[in-house]
């Protein structure tokens, strides 16, 4: 992703927590066809949780039909997104499919109702807003098989990922109260 896609997402950001200051309601459709645009992935490929009011879970505000599955206790110890939370740190995983994980959100159907197929590699980044975690992006390759997920995620793509999230952090926290 380009500069230009950063300027892009910072204006973007500072737009709506305007607009949401004025009380518009606030979506993330945007950046996530952007972020899918970037890294060649399905829209429902990219994730972003936000912590909830009480601070011991992350709940999905994308993919929308994720919003209402369930959330992820930061207490979770096979969790990569809390795990994300906890450790403060970005993470690339190529071969995700083999690492224990909770795989109950793969299970949830994104298209025509057809079962989720398993996330194989995955990029996790926090995000920070005023140096505290108060999400988690996640851009993934699903597939049947790892070898049909597509290229291995890169340093430089993590690097990508981790300033679109400091260009939407500010907008997390106004998201996240829809």
């Amino acid at each position: 992703m380009g500069e230009e896609y950063l300027n892009d997402l910072r204006k973007w950001a500072t737009e709506l927590v305007h607009k949401g200051e004025q009380g518009e309601a606030v979506g993330l459709a945007r950046v996530v066809e952007l972020v899918a645009k970037a890294f060649a992935v399905q829209h429902h490929e990219v994730a972003i949780l936000a912590r909830a009011s009480d601070e011991r879970f992350l709940k999905f505000l994308v993919p929308e039909n994720l919003r209402t599955v369930g959330q992820i206790p930061l207490s979770s110890t096979n969790s990569l997104a809390a795990r994300t939370v906890k450790d403060g740190r970005a993470e690339i995983i190529n071969h995700f499919s083999v690492v224990p994980h909770a795989s109950v959100f793969e299970a949830v159907p994104m298209v025509d109702e057809q079962r989720g197929e398993a996330i194989q590699k995955i990029m996790s980044v926090p995000i920070t807003l005023d140096g505290d975690v108060i999400g988690v992006i996640q851009v993934s390759r699903k597939a049947g098989a790892a070898a049909d997920a597509g290229p291995d995620f890169t340093h430089p793509q993590l690097r990508q990922l981790k300033g679109i999230a400091d260009a939407i952090a500010p907008c997390i926290p106004l998201c996240a109260k829809e």
